[in-house]
């Protein structure tokens, strides 16, 4: 960074700012430098103890006060209008009684003014075990006996109450295993561990069809998709959660790995991706910066065909594999992968994505919109040691906001001419170099991403933030650090499922343990989830 400074050479004001600006930035670099090895030097003094047997340094966070937004970015918030109506106005009355005056408490001259209604809310908690005696016949003739059926949404050994509360208890109200057992039990319904686990795991193939038609019905109700995944774990492996969600739906799909391939098959609810070449495929290649030889092999393979993995695998380590690297033969998949995707007509194709700046997200959609909340904390990881370079990234910080509530209003009230200003004023403020290096080089890689950082002005009703996304995450993490993760495939489907189908009854405004014992119980009187988000998104 001194390379060339030369205090001999500094002969105005000018030449003098420019010396200082370069030593602040070095004593910048140095102390986050001195911070790394701080923390680095901490860590192997803690391993050290540890092997010496005692203990590390306690990590003991600094306490403090909850919010009640639990915004990260207190820049971006905006007083909301305050919602009115009347909780009373939803309760649902069960029944009604008309309470009386002691006549001997009353004087002489008193006169009936009518009634005062108060609502008090309560549950009737209690069993409701029931002994079936089943007629039995037996006919000689036809050597068959006859037995009488058990009413619908009654089988094994719980009835349907007990059954919906299991899955929603689990699934809606985050309780473990062993607590819901606790609880039951205590209600009087004498239940095991075990069966409470085959409630949740067993049978589950009409909810899963259930919500595969979520996402069919999610994915058809906007023009755009938030997306976003987190780590969970499989039997104790790391695996990756994939989440995909809009104002009417979220739907959690739990995978091995978070590529793009995987994310494609995510996008499409399958197993095995299928594959497909034609002119598309070599404009992906192109994009890929896959060699020319290559791409003249691979136009001279099958073509407007579907291809397996295990075929496509094959023609490329038949003719490719010994001259491309890995990373090059997973693009020439990615392309086929893409152009399948975008030629197949089972579901649903995005035509905008709204995601975080990670590389699976990239060339899935004809559009992606990137988060720009994700954008602000990038430069809320900057820590200015400096004084003067803490105020130029406060300075920064207020125009990067003022500019985010601009594209707001944006959006509420999109005009060509509107448009094309806020395209400008991002070519400005972007272009911002305020000597504070590091600040400079975020400065930049936001200009990068303008592209996708402004689809909000070709697509106003796209949201700016990926916050559905990462919220539809947290109910996933939230229930991980409950419940650690599922054991099996069956509890990963039952998880990724009634998830999916819990989140999106809430989205709904669904009663999601109505909906269970709607479906437990065979009565099939409400509507199913699928068709609720096709009415509320027709609405609008």
């Amino acid at each position: 960074m001194l390379e060339n400074l030369n205090p001999e050479h500094i002969e105005d004001l000018a030449g003098a700012r420019q010396a200082l600006k370069l030593l602040l930035n070095l004593v910048e670099e140095l102390k986050q430098e001195n911070h790394t090895l701080r923390a680095e030097v901490q860590q192997l003094r803690d391993e050290l103890n540890r092997l010496k047997g005692e203990q590390g340094k306690p990590d003991i966070k600094p306490s403090k006060k909850a919010a009640a937004n639990y915004s990260s970015e207190p820049e971006r918030r905006q007083r909301q209008p305050r919602r009115q109506g009347r909780k009373r106005d939803k309760i649902r009355i069960d029944r009604e009684a008309t309470l009386a005056v002691d006549p001997q408490e009353l004087p002489a001259d008193a006169e009936f003014k009518g009634y005062e209604t108060v609502v008090i809310q309560d549950l009737a908690i209690r069993t409701d075990n029931v002994r079936f005696h089943k007629e039995k016949y037996y006919s000689a003739s036809a050597r068959q006996t006859y037995l009488a059926p058990l009413p619908d949404g009654y089988t094994g050994q719980f009835g349907p109450t007990v059954r919906a509360l299991v899955i929603a208890y689990y699934y809606a109200a985050g309780m473990t295993e062993p607590k819901i057992v606790e609880l039951l039990q205590q209600l009087g319904i004498f239940i095991s561990a075990g069966q409470v686990s085959n409630l949740l795991i067993q049978k589950t193939a009409p909810w899963a069809a259930e919500a595969a038609a979520v996402l069919e019905a999610g994915l058809a109700s906007t023009g755009w998709q938030h997306i976003d995944d987190t780590a969970t774990r499989v039997n104790g492996e790391n695996q990756y959660c994939h989440i995909l969600c809009n104002p009417f739906y979220t739907w959690y799909a739990t995978r091995p790995h978070k590529d793009r391939l995987t994310v494609l098959a995510v996008l499409q609810n399958s197993a095995e991706l299928t594959y497909w070449l034609n002119a598309q495929t070599g404009a992906w290649l192109e994009t890929f910066a896959v060699p020319k030889w290559a791409q003249e092999r691979i136009a001279a393979w099958p073509q407007e065909q579907a291809l397996t993995h295990a075929a496509l695998s094959q023609l490329l380590d038949q003719e490719l594999a010994a001259r491309l690297n890995a990373q090059q033969q997973a693009r020439v998949l990615e392309a086929a992968a893409l152009t399948a995707y975008h030629t197949q007509r089972d579901v649903p194709v995005i035509p905008v994505l709204v995601s975080d700046d990670a590389r699976q997200f990239r060339y899935l959609t004809t559009a992606q919109g990137l988060c720009w909340i994700h954008e602000g904390r990038h430069y809320k990881k900057l820590t200015p040691f400096v004084p003067y370079h803490r105020a130029l990234l406060d300075a920064f910080l207020t125009q990067f906001w003022d500019y985010y509530h601009q594209l707001q209003r944006y959006r509420a009230a999109p005009t060509p001419d509107q448009a094309a200003a806020l395209r400008a004023e991002f070519e400005r403020l972007f272009s911002t170099e305020t000597g504070y290096a590091a600040l400079d080089q975020r400065i930049a890689a936001t200009k990068a991403k303008q592209e996708r950082l402004l689809t909000v002005l070709q697509h106003p009703e796209i949201p700016l933030h990926n916050n559905p996304a990462e919220l539809g995450a947290r109910q996933r993490v939230r229930k991980r650090d409950i419940s650690f993760g599922p054991r099996t495939a069956a509890g990963r489907i039952a998880w990724d499922t009634f998830m999916s189908l819990a989140e999106t009854a809430k989205k709904l405004g669904v009663s999601f343990f109505d909906y269970v014992y709607d479906r437990v119980s065979e009565k099939n009187a409400l509507p199913s989830l699928a068709d609720m988000i096709r009415v509320q998104s027709a609405v609008g």
